[in-house]
């Protein structure tokens, strides 16, 4: 195995590792107590891991009858199978594979990597920074088991950038809702009768040859002068020259769920977007400036039944210069997690990475819980959908919420709204505990705890004092909104909940189909 392959070992081992200390194995005593390591009981199997502590475990041994034997990924995979098979009652012989799918993706990445240029922008520098994916996800990189070939050339790792494709569609065939004027400028007019319809070259290929090609339904007619960059979604592509997002369909299963754009999210998408524009609207102006990327509309082709209408979509996206602050620059804050360079976090003195700190909390923390508990909208803010703007000092200064598709609102304050397409409709709608539920997962488990990590890889001996100044900050928010009960048993709660990938994949679930299992509350523990 060359060192491509041993690195990419090494991140699809951290994992499922992670995945298994979170959601399955239990702490325990360590017989020998090494230095740097902790051990962990399978329950359902009863074996006894061994494996480095830290952000990123690593190293997993198998404690057996001649001591500690180091463990390959296949040798764990099995393990976890096993563990999984038992605990669960069924098993899923898609999982290992797809596990290994993601290890062959991150070698075949690292090997692109190593021989392309990075962009120049930091911006496009964070949003390609992703090379490990999620890092609490089994099989972050899957691409369907696909040759390189044929999805490399549009891997946001690899720091693709390629012309998108122009079709044609037939006028009386053109569908959509909310505003996709933007999509007219990225070509020439197409011949009378038509409309401009950008697709994602990688998406024509899979969906390979479809019939309006041939009967006039469809033209194809080039591809667009200026190149798409890829952003950390892989289907959502940023246009520098347009600043302009746009969104595809993929028909590819990444991490939980095969990337379409499902009518089911489509017909919400500018409902969801007047009620994130009326909750930013109405933020105190006290708050730091906090706004979101307005998903405007969408545009597709309804060449009879679902399949087509869906696999075509775009969704057309603000881009960042009407939303920006002069002299800040946007970095995706999971590109600040993972690294990249020209992170903000790099080379800072712990008194600087504390105040780096404490104004990502004033940006992140209070915008969040406004629209949700003011508004009813619960914002899906994990780390990829939010973009944290620094000032010439690297401080961030704004912040930029994006993706209405996983944003939720809360039945009990939008039952009119939700009820408009009648009952049995599909709709974005969840109760106000499940609302909370997702909020608190994405805000504090998803995007908080990953922050505060990178910042303690660097500076250990701030420890505690990052969740202190975590902890004033919902508690400075509760105690100007009324001291919402939400937030006083948020900062109370000995757990937190994280939704359980390892879980959902095994079987086989959609990520629509979250459970979340108890992890420690590091606010909590923040009050000593």
């Amino acid at each position: 195995m060359g060192d491509d392959g041993t690195r990419a070992e090494a991140l699809s081992t951290t994992a499922l590792l992670n995945c298994l200390i979170r959601e399955v194995a239990r702490p325990e005593r360590d017989p020998e107590e090494a230095a740097g390591h902790r051990a962990y009981r399978l329950p359902a199997t009863g074996r006894l891991l061994r494996v480095r502590a830290g952000r990123h475990p690593g190293e997993p041994a198998l404690r057996t009858a001649g001591g500690w034997r180091a463990l390959t990924l296949a040798r764990l995979v099995e393990l976890a199978a096993e563990e999984l098979g038992r605990h669960t009652g069924h098993g899923n012989p898609a999982l290992p594979a797809e596990i290994a799918d993601s290890r062959d993706v991150m070698a075949a990445l690292l090997a692109a990597r190593a021989a392309a240029t990075p962009p120049e922008d930091p911006y496009l520098r964070s949003e390609q920074a992703l090379l490990a994916g999620h890092r609490y996800h089994p099989a972050p990189k899957a691409r369907g088991a696909g040759s390189p070939d044929r999805w490399l050339p549009y891997a946001p790792e690899a720091y693709a950038r390629f012309p998108l494709e122009l079709l044609g569609v037939r006028e009386d065939l053109v569908a959509g809702d909310g505003d996709a004027s933007a999509l007219d400028v990225l070509g020439a007019a197409p011949p009378d009768g038509y409309r401009l319809l950008p697709a994602h070259p990688w998406q024509l290929t899979l969906l390979g040859a479809l019939p309006a090609f041939r009967d006039g339904r469809l033209l194809r007619l080039g591809r667009t002068a200026g190149l798409a960059v890829p952003t950390s979604s892989l289907r959502t592509v940023y246009l520098p020259e347009a600043d302009l997002f746009c969104k595809f369909s993929l028909d590819v299963r990444i991490t939980n769920d095969i990337r379409r754009l499902w009518l089911r999210d489509l017909r919400w998408l500018r409902i969801v977007d007047e009620l994130l524009a009326t909750a930013f609207a109405d933020l105190p102006p006290y708050l730091p400036l906090a706004s979101v990327l307005s998903d405007r509309g969408y545009r597709t082709a309804d060449l009879g039944g679902r399949d087509a209408y869906e696999a075509l979509a775009v969704v057309v996206r603000d881009g960042l210069g009407a939303h920006l602050k002069p002299g800040v620059t946007p970095l995706l804050a999971a590109g600040v997690s993972e690294g990249f360079p020209g992170n903000p976090l790099d080379g800072t003195t712990p008194e600087a990475a504390l105040g780096w700190w404490q104004r990502y909390l004033d940006h992140v923390v209070p915008p969040v819980l406004h629209a949700g508990l003011r508004h009813g909208v619960v914002l899906e803010c994990h780390l990829q959908n939010v973009l944290v703007c620094v000032d010439e000092e690297g401080l961030p200064a704004q912040v930029l919420f994006r993706d209405h598709e996983g944003v939720k609102l809360v039945a009990e304050r939008h039952r009119a709204v939700l009820g408009r397409f009648g009952p049995g409709t599909p709709n974005p709608g969840v109760s106000a505990e499940r609302g909370w539920e997702r909020l608190v997962y994405c805000l504090v488990v998803n995007n908080l705890a990953e922050i505060a990590g990178a910042i303690h890889e660097r500076h250990p001996e701030l420890g505690g004092e990052l969740w202190r100044r975590a902890r004033a900050v919902f508690a400075d928010y509760a105690a100007d909104h009324g001291d919402p009960p939400e937030v006083r048993e948020l900062l109370a709660a000995a757990h937190l909940p994280a939704k359980a990938n390892l879980l959902l994949r095994w079987r086989d679930a959609d990520g629509g189909s979250s459970r979340y299992v108890p992890v420690p509350n590091p606010l909590r523990a923040a009050t000593g």
